[in-house]
């Protein structure tokens, strides 16, 4: 079983469907962009000399070569590694060593970002730059390739997620994963049909990438923004052009849509779902939301390592709770998928009873393999046969599931998993940091946003601004702190350990005159 089949098919059922746009222009229907996917699969495999079970990077922002280069990937047997195109030099350099990618389709200022890091990187044979023209153009030129033959269980995705060891993790998706999160889709958010589209305004390296496959299987249409990324007014003009247009987006997203939405007279005629998920949505903003959109949003939670599909609150769901007896449900993530298994467990891993907290475990076959080259962590995370998440919840007696806290400490800022201890080891490079506390606090912007909490070095007269460019050079800008509080002693326990909890609560929303203009 091979993903690459879906594309495989819908080339054939629905063949002069429209599949690729570029802003309102179509540029291919699913008969030419399988043709372009066949043969630029067997410029892999014949030009480039890649192999399957080959590692093939993407550094890109979105594009209509992002479909082609993962379908491709595919095609010939070889893995896909999707990469945060957001993310510094250095990281993208890790990711590229730690996969042992032999390729990396990538495009414009990022190429050259990562073009000097290829002497760094032994295992690195080709760095293909899609907005090049003539070198990506002359791989349409090779033979056509038959998709090659996968086991079920061969990786197909490595998802990069940063770990509270501040280095990051490769989960591995298998073909078996995709193709389950791919019914997960249809079971249980809802039904894709002709006519339907898919508009690309969140990274494709993420959750709009994973939800490309459903829609390629159900022969829809895929529309990139002419700016590549997140534009609230740009969507509302590709409405104009598209019917049925759904959309992944980060509770940030929905939010500065609700506001632009506000602003201005806004046609939805063609709206017909906003898949909201990756942070905490506040009730307040998903009521003002569904008063401005209407019944067109559904909630999924899930992880990198069990993408996309853990839990669901369809379009049906959100308008059920339209009483002051239903309302509580909005703050829930939705009842779990029906391909898997969903449990709150205590320490000991015994299912806990609907309003007792524990952590929620997850198992069925969009459960990710393990960890690339990495038995400890897989070891610690996936215990016979269950996935740990992580992530505190509880469940109503009414089987709605409800996070209350993150075991990780991971930070959520516009729908973007940041972990502190990243940060904190960014930080304590510094030589004027004697001890460093990352908390995430509540932001009515972002979800959550970074902060920092500092004990300087003795005699070491350290600044916000100081640290700020400190972060700039070594870590992506989202992931660097938006408030630096300088402390003459963090707290901590008789045993030692910060106490994060305690630095939450004191500084939830206080400001600090130490504080970078942004």
């Amino acid at each position: 079983m091979n993903v690459a089949n879906l594309l495989v098919r819908a080339a054939r059922c629905f063949a002069k469907r429209p599949a690729v746009a570029l802003g309102c222009r179509v540029l291919h229907d699913y008969e030419q962009l399988g043709a372009r996917v066949t043969a630029l699969a067997g410029a892999l495999r014949t030009r480039l000399d890649l192999q399957p079970g080959d590692r093939v990077a993407i550094v890109m922002k979105n594009s209509p070569a992002y479909i082609e280069a993962l379908f491709a990937t595919w095609h010939a047997g070889a893995v896909a590694v999707p990469i945060n195109a957001k993310l510094a030099a250095r990281e993208i350099a890790y990711i590229l060593q730690d996969c042992g990618a032999r390729l990396c389709f990538t495009g414009g200022a990022l190429a050259e970002l990562l073009r000097p890091l290829q002497p760094e990187l032994p295992a690195l044979a080709h760095l293909i730059d899609v907005e090049a023209g003539e070198e990506y153009q002359a791989l349409f030129a090779a033979a056509p390739l038959e998709m090659q033959p996968c086991d079920p269980s061969a990786p197909a995705w490595l998802f990069y997620t940063s770990g509270t060891t501040g280095r990051p993790k490769g989960a591995v998706l298998s073909h078996r994963n995709l193709a389950a999160m791919v019914a997960g889709y249809y079971l249980g958010v809802e039904a894709i049909g002709p006519g339907d589209s898919l508009l690309h305004a969140a990274p494709m390296s993420h959750g709009s990438g994973l939800y490309i496959l459903p829609f390629v299987a159900a022969g829809a249409l895929h529309i990139i923004p002419g700016s590549g990324g997140f534009d609230a007014e740009e969507i509302f003009e590709l409405l104009g052009c598209h019917t049925q247009v759904s959309l992944f987006a980060a509770p940030t997203m929905v939010r500065r849509m609700t506001e632009a939405a506000g602003r201005t007279q806004v046609n939805l005629d063609n709206l017909k779902t906003i898949v909201y998920g990756g942070g905490p949505m506040y009730l307040d903003d998903l009521r003002r939301a569904m008063a401005t959109f209407g019944n067109r949003l559904a909630q999924i939670y899930g992880q990198g390592e069990s993408p996309m599909t853990i839990t669901a609150m369809s379009k049906a769901l959100h308008a059920a709770c339209d009483d002051p007896a239903t309302e509580h449900r909005l703050t829930s993530v939705g009842l779990p998928q029906p391909l898997v298994e969903v449990r709150v467990g205590g320490p000991d891993g015994t299912p806990l009873p609907p309003g007792e907290l524990g952590e929620v475990c997850v198992r069925g076959d969009t459960v990710m393999s393990g960890y690339w080259n990495n038995p400890a962590a897989t070891a610690e995370t996936i215990k016979d046969g269950w996935l740990y998440t992580g992530d505190i919840g509880c469940f109503d007696e009414a089987g709605f599931l409800y996070l209350k806290d993150r075991s990780k400490d991971v930070i959520i800022s516009g729908g973007t998993n940041i972990y502190p201890r990243e940060v904190e080891e960014v930080l304590l490079e510094h030589p004027g940091v004697a001890e460093a506390a990352v908390i995430g606090v509540p932001d009515p912007e972002w979800g959550e946003v970074v902060v920092a909490c500092i004990q300087r070095e003795s005699g070491h007269a350290l600044s916000a601004d100081e640290l700020d460019a400190f972060c700039l050079e070594r870590i992506a800008r989202f992931k660097r702190p938006r408030r630096y509080h300088f402390l003459d002693e963090l707290p901590k326990n008789a045993y030692g350990k910060i106490l994060k909890r305690e630095l939450r609560t004191r500084f939830a929303s206080a400001a600090t005159p130490e504080t970078p203009q942004r």
